[in-house]
């Protein structure tokens, strides 16, 4: 014997007349759509560069900055060789000496670095809302040899989407949880006296 199944009927607002409505529904709007799904690349990175390829250094500073990559590229550079603890692959970058552009900025540094100075620390935000903080003193070298460096290269070549378009590379950490990557801004932070 057959079944024979009964539709509940759907209250008055709810009930549509297929044949006659004229609205999209959503498959309408997924076959117009599917011919943009070809046209995107099959790979996008997780997170991309939002907005100019520029770092801005303020806070405390004598002269705030903004250093597009163009200017950044200009600057006096160095190159690490390094071993990223994550992959245990040595990479080579090349940037520009943190310390170097806190001087730019007009940040105290060797002998300048005393008293209060020494409770002054950088904030450094990635575009990702990932932050990290370094003391004024430890990025010295009047205090320490941390060679911390805003790299803009890795390998030879632009830092690849996701990390980029700079980097900071603490080479002499033993974790890389400051190595901050897609770097966007560095505050200086001037704790004041009691």
């Amino acid at each position: 014997m057959e079944e024979t199944r009964v539709r509940p009927s759907l209250p008055e607002p709810h009930r549509r007349d297929l044949a006659t409505d004229r609205t999209p529904g959503l498959l309408a709007i997924a076959l117009l759509l599917l011919p943009l799904s070809f046209a995107l690349p099959q790979s996008l990175p997780a997170q991309t560069q939002i907005g100019p390829a520029e770092i801005t250094i303020g806070g405390a500073v004598a002269t705030p900055l903004t250093i597009s990559a163009a200017e950044l590229k200009k600057m006096p550079r160095q190159t690490l060789k390094v071993v990223n603890p994550h992959d245990k692959k040595t990479e080579v970058y090349e940037g520009v000496p943190l310390a170097e552009l806190l001087k730019r900025a007009g940040v105290p540094q060797g002998e300048a670095v005393r008293g209060p100075l020494l409770a002054s620390y950088i904030l450094v935000e990635a575009a990702d809302g990932y932050r990290v903080v370094f003391s004024l003193a430890e990025l010295d070298a009047g205090f320490l040899d941390s060679d911390v460096l805003v790299a803009d290269t890795m390998d030879g070549a632009p830092l690849p989407a996701g990390q980029g378009p700079f980097k900071l590379v603490a080479p002499h950490e033993k974790r890389p949880a400051r190595w901050v990557r897609m770097v966007k801004s560095l505050t200086v932070v001037k704790v004041e006296s009691k």
